[in-house]
């Protein structure tokens, strides 16, 4: 019943509009950290020039750019002046008559767009790898940009090693860096002068980053080895979250850990071959189908040999259980007898000391503990011969 839903509907499409270039390209398994700040920063820039004003954002380098306060006001354009999309503009025309909004429902759907913005904004930047000077840096590897502004790649190589040393993270410290930065200085003046530097790109799908770099800096082993560790650096986790997938796909009820496993070889092998018909069918691979029902019954019976054994070792070790708490209760009731002759002897010492009515007592008290501990040197007895029997038993269990 919202007078104003297909103008909302087309804002919130121009805003996934914006956001899909970047995702689509940053699922990728190639190493992309290289483009990513400025990818990042160009993202950022598009969506605050929607609603923030424009002197704010001139000049706005990327360290300041992920510390501006998008939730200050001051710096926000009027509602009427924010960019909602050609689309929610166009929208908000065609209404007319009873069917459209008010202006009072217009300028608050305005407000609320300028607020949505600025919360994605401020989502954004909280966790924004804009923020890390590593990610900033990473500029100095494309390709473009070693063409066209040396220095600056230069001067970004160098603060990347400067970091590496900082954390101990380069072997040979200093005198490594400093060799490192001669020969990315010289590679820049000399092989980055080649037009292939200029025109290439990311998103060709012919040619990655890491592949053209290692091919470009051949001759430079030292500058070769610091750039494979920072194109080592994961851009995201598409591969992982991808591998989520494929295993929802693979999964069915009651399946076998070994199962899954096999399952994702198999996809993984078909995606690497580039699909089911580009398989080859070597000559391996036939003879591993043929003896598969053979290797499966040996599969069956050594999982059933592995079955018994564990249930053997089971019943053994239940077995050991119930020596141990046997050997366990009998050293309890031999302290208890020790006990209880120690304290017979010693009534009946005192009894020898004294006469009369006392002394009868004594002899009492020291006759019934007598005669408990002989019930407990039965009891000992009984112990004795299942504490036999049981050893008797493990012995054949092994």
């Amino acid at each position: 019943m919202d007078p104003i839903i297909l103008a909302k509907l087309h804002f919130f499409m121009s805003i996934s509009r914006t956001f899909q270039p970047f995702l689509t390209k940053y699922q990728t398994d190639a190493p992309m950290i290289p483009f990513l700040g400025r990818d990042l920063e160009d993202l950022m820039r598009s969506l605050l020039r929607r609603f923030i004003k424009r002197d704010v954002q001139v000049d706005v380098s990327p360290v300041n750019l992920v510390k501006l306060d998008v939730t200050d006001q001051k710096f926000w354009v009027s509602p009427k002046q924010v960019d909602i999309g050609l689309g929610a503009t166009a929208a908000l025309k065609g209404m007319s008559g009873s069917q459209g909004g008010s202006e009072r429902d217009v300028l608050q759907f305005m407000r609320d767009s300028q607020s949505a913005l600025s919360k994605i904004c401020q989502n954004i930047l909280l966790k924004c790898p804009l923020k890390y000077p590593t990610v900033r840096n990473m500029l100095c590897l494309d390709p473009q940009k070693m063409h066209t502004e040396p220095d600056m790649c230069l001067k970004k190589m160098k603060a990347l090693v400067m970091k590496f040393v900082q954390d101990k993270k380069l072997s040979g410290g200093v005198t490594a860096g400093d060799k490192i930065a001669q020969q990315f200085q010289k590679f820049l003046f000399n092989e980055a002068r080649g037009e292939e530097f200029m025109v290439f790109s990311a998103l060709d799908g012919t040619l990655r980053v890491d592949s053209f770099l290692h091919k470009a800096m051949n001759g430079y082993a030292e500058l070769w080895s610091f750039v494979e560790k920072l194109l080592l650096l994961s851009h995201g986790q598409a591969t992982v979250e991808r591998g989520f997938s494929i295993n929802k796909e693979v999964e069915m009820c009651n399946m076998n850990e070994d199962t899954i496993v096999s399952q994702r070889l198999i996809c993984d092998y078909v995606r690497m071959c580039g699909g089911v018909v580009k398989v080859p069918l070597t000559k391996e691979l036939l003879n591993e189908c043929a003896t598969s029902r053979n290797r499966y019954r040996i599969f069956l019976e050594d999982e059933r040999k592995k079955k018994e054994k564990a249930k053997q070792m089971n019943k053994r070790k239940g077995a050991e259980n119930e020596l141990e708490q046997l050997r366990k209760k009998r050293r309890t009731i031999l302290t208890v007898c020790d006990t209880l002759e120690k304290e017979a002897d010693s009534l009946a010492e005192k009894a020898e000391n004294t006469a009369g009515t006392k002394m009868a007592e004594l002899i009492t008290k020291s006759n019934s503990m007598r005669k408990r501990c002989k019930d407990k040197r039965g009891e000992l007895m009984d112990l004795d011969h299942e504490i036999e029997k049981r050893v008797a038993e493990l012995r054949y269990m092994s």
